[in-house]
């Protein structure tokens, strides 16, 4: 038997096994075109605030060098819809919102480059966050379900990091009147910090009685509660410190 196929107004005759493999080399890739991407540029101002809530897919929040904002993403199918607003020096990205009454969306993947000094405050059900080279007030990372934290260079007075299963990872500053929370229902939670670093601390880690203070203990640091928490003061404490994590590990670890 003998196949014919059109292509750009011409016919090209195949057999049985040749025309076959065509189709299965059209229907193999075809799956590609399901993933869609989301690029946009914004201008802002250094110290230009961005809200984003996610329904699952990891957020990558990067700051730079730079007097504008740029929200990459891509989309898996079914591709959720993106609409960002600009409201004074906001950018609101609210994908939960956006897609109201759609039942199940794919995975969103962000890439968001903002100025370093910005805020960044995001947030998903489901996925990981990782925000970098952020000097900005403000840094909040929520994750409502599953996933993992990782802040790193971080220089904000106020920081809030949650997760229900994961691990969160700071490493950034402690600033001297800052105020700084990090809670985990299950997963490891990390702290690497300036030695010089002063602060108030409570640390509770009921179930493991897990809490590694490493070169941070000293006489102003007692153990409660047969190790489940942790409470004092390091330096002159002038930050506040809370960290909770119900079901793993607290581990302090001097930069």
């Amino acid at each position: 038997m003998i196949f014919k196929l059109k292509l750009s107004s011409k016919f090209f005759y195949f057999g049985k096994a040749t025309f076959l493999l065509i189709l299965s080399v059209v229907f193999f890739f075809a799956p590609a075109n399901a993933q869609r991407s989301f690029s946009k540029n914004y201008p802002a101002a250094s110290d230009v605030r961005l809200q984003l809530l996610n329904r699952s897919g990891t957020v990558t929040v990067e700051g730079w060098n730079r007097p504008e904002v740029n929200v990459s993403a891509y989309l898996e199918a079914p591709a959720a819809i993106i609409s960002p607003q600009t409201i004074g020096g906001t950018i609101n990205i609210n994908l939960v919102k956006d897609n109201h009454g759609r039942g199940e969306v794919g995975n969103v993947n962000f890439r968001i480059r903002i100025p370093y000094t910005s805020s960044v405050d995001i947030e998903t059900r489901m996925g990981n966050l990782i925000v970098t080279n952020i000097r900005g007030g403000l840094v909040r990372a929520h994750i409502s379900s599953e996933g993992d934290i990782t802040l790193t260079n971080i220089g904000a007075a106020a920081v809030s990091a949650q997760n229900g299963i994961g691990d969160i990872f700071y490493d950034g500053e402690i600033q001297p009147d800052g105020n700084y929370r990090f809670a985990s229902v299950r997963g490891n939670i990390n702290l690497r910090i300036p030695f010089s670093s002063s602060f108030r601390l409570v640390a509770t880690a009921p179930s493991t009685r897990n809490i590694s203070l490493g070169s941070f203990a000293n006489t102003n640091m007692s153990f409660l509660g047969d190790g489940r928490r942790v409470v004092g003061r390091f330096g002159s404490g002038g930050a506040t410190l809370s960290v909770t994590n119900q079901r793993g590990g607290i581990s302090f670890i001097s930069r």
